[in-house]
């Protein structure tokens, strides 16, 4: 996830102006979604003018990728050596951060726009990984309790996936299932000993 935003050239931003456009835009993608979170609806609905936006914003997804990316940055976690309890915090801090209205409407549409607009990708909005700090949660873990032959990338793409999917796949949502389930599943991958069928490499 990304840790800060670049400044992007033109004019010098006017904080109040800034906080109030994208505490709006937040407040609309909760509220009418993503396609319904447009310039001109912030303009509406803050009382800014939408030529003061388009000085600052060159469209609506810009907009929305500011306004998004400080609600999805993710604080540093300091590995305990436990490896469970860290594995737990990382889940419920990526669970918690795309749990929200805002996020639920803005990432799949983000998503959507960049695949059918082929003009950026998911890894240039959010540039900035969780999956060094995974790394890092498994070197503090105690000698023993990590399966030296399992790839910890492939155990860490299972679990952005799990925590994308409680978050916005709505059937999945509706179940309701403990956290812990996700935990569960990340140690077992981890634990030495644990049967798995090992892909070819």
């Amino acid at each position: 996830m990304p840790t800060s935003t670049t400044p992007k050239a033109g004019r010098p931003r006017k904080d109040a102006i800034d906080q109030t456009a994208l505490a709006t835009t937040l407040q609309l993608l909760g509220e009418v979604g993503f396609e319904g979170t447009t310039i001109q609806a912030v303009a509406a609905r803050s009382g800014l003018h939408a030529s003061a936006l388009y000085r600052r914003w060159s469209s609506r997804i810009e907009l929305i990728e500011d306004a998004m990316t400080p609600l999805l940055v993710m604080a540093p976690l300091e590995p305990t050596g436990d490896l469970r309890r860290d594995v737990r915090r990382l889940v419920r801090t990526y669970v918690a951060a795309w749990s929200t209205p805002a996020a639920r409407a803005a990432i799949p549409g983000l998503l959507a726009h960049y695949q059918s607009a082929g003009t950026r990708s998911a890894a240039e909005w959010l540039p900035i990984s969780a999956r060094p700090q995974f790394i890092d949660i498994l070197r503090a873990a105690p000698a023993g309790t990590v399966d030296p032959s399992v790839d910890p990338d492939d155990v860490f793409d299972v679990l952005l996936g799990a925590a994308l999917a409680r978050a916005l796949v709505p059937t999945i949502v509706e179940r309701h299932r403990p956290v812990e389930r996700t935990v569960d599943l990340v140690v077992k991958m981890l634990e030495p000993g644990t049967d798995r069928v090992v892909a070819a490499r």
